[in-house]
């Protein structure tokens, strides 16, 4: 791969990083900070928090797993409907984020 296509990928993945990134964190911002008077949290507040991030991780880490799992089957599928060979192209560094069921999990409990 050259190194301008690579430092593409690079920005892509990175891309891709903020944007889940700063969904989770507006996510359980929204879900558990009640109270913008004081500058620091109450403790209910960062709990939540903590417990929130941690769930959306969770949820995050289940869903690359199935995504590495599926797609060399996928590939393999995919070459065989177009009679190409079965060996498996370079995988993408991460996916689009897509609102999904990881990116929902603290709207869930509201």
């Amino acid at each position: 791969m050259d190194p301008a296509a690579e430092h593409r990928q690079q920005l892509r993945s990175l891309r891709d990083f903020l944007l889940v990134y700063n969904r989770m964190t507006e996510l359980c911002f929204r879900h558990c900070v009640c109270n913008l008077n004081y500058r620091l949290l109450t403790g209910h507040e960062e709990s939540c928090l903590d417990s929130c991030a941690a769930r959306l991780v969770r949820a995050n880490h289940r869903l690359m797993g199935a995504y590495v799992g599926l797609v060399p089957a996928l590939l393999q599928r995919r070459a065989a409907e177009h009679g190409a060979p079965a060996g498996p192209p370079a995988l993408p560094a991460s996916p689009e984020p897509a609102p999904g069921p990881a990116g929902d999990a603290p709207a869930a409990g509201t």
